[in-house]
């Protein structure tokens, strides 16, 4: 019986290809993020004299919706560590990236690109857990000193009227006033929660219901760099909280 052949068909199927627009190879592979089910997905990009190997930023965004900390102390060592020994660097946008010069040199960096990605995510998720935080009491102290000041109407915990039965932390105004536009307040403290306004938003416009989904994240640092600046493009407005800063945006919102 040969063994080598069989086992290299069994190792190459392992993997599967997908041609992506303007010349990206996506290679999925059997690797997969620690305590889950998701596979390590890396991309493959021509550019001018170079290919560059990322991740897409994957391995950091996995890592803030399972409450890790990307930007902690043990990853920035790490990352150096890994840039020393390596091509592979985590970039400013928190993407695993190497470049190389030579063709030969893709399959093996697929493979060390999806490794660092596993790193990250296992390293960034075993820091020790948060204390509980007061944000969301804060926040909503603030909406409603805001709204008293105003003699605005607010709601708290309201469900929206779209699909998938998500909640908002506070509206303001009159919601089953179609002629009116509330403001939709998110209180993020993890990536998932400001995920699920960028959702609110998008689900807004497509139903042209009327409303303004106003997200403030607990912090950059807690919902990740890279997602909060993401959803600037796909809220009302994303912020991190301030109360000062806060409710001053409130009253600006609300004239």
């Amino acid at each position: 019986m040969e063994l080598m052949p069989d086992l290299k068909r069994t190792i190459c199927a392992l993997f599967e290809v997908h041609e992506d627009t303007n010349g990206v190879q996506r290679v999925v592979t059997p690797l997969e993020y620690p305590g889950g089910s998701d596979k390590v997905i890396v991309r493959v990009r021509p550019r001018n004299g170079y290919f560059q190997i990322d991740e897409n930023g994957e391995a950091a965004l996995y890592a803030s919706m399972h409450g890790g900390d990307v930007a902690s102390e043990s990853i920035s060592r790490w990352a150096e560590e890994m840039q020393m020994t390596s091509r592979i660097e985590l970039d400013d946008d928190e993407v695993i990236k190497a470049e190389v010069n030579e063709a030969r040199l893709i399959a093996p960096y697929i493979i060390h690109v999806a490794a660092a990605s596993q790193q990250l995510f296992a390293l960034a998720t075993s820091q020790k857990e948060r204390s509980p935080s007061d944000f969301k009491e804060r926040v909503a102290q603030v909406v409603q000193e805001v709204c008293e000041t105003l003699k605005m109407p607010v709601q708290h915990s309201v469900e929206l009227p779209i699909a998938g039965g998500l909640e908002a932390d506070h509206v303001i105004g009159e919601i089953s006033n179609p002629s009116i536009s509330p403001l939709i307040v998110i209180a993020a403290s993890s990536a998932m929660r400001l995920l699920e306004a960028e959702i609110i938003h998008m689900q807004y416009r497509h139903t042209q219901q009327r409303g303004f989904v106003l997200a403030v994240a607990e912090s950059e640092k807690i919902v990740g760099k890279k997602q909060f600046h993401r959803a600037n493009y796909y809220t009302g407005k994303t912020v991190e909280f301030s109360a000062y800063d806060f409710g001053q945006l409130l009253r600006e919102q609300l004239h």
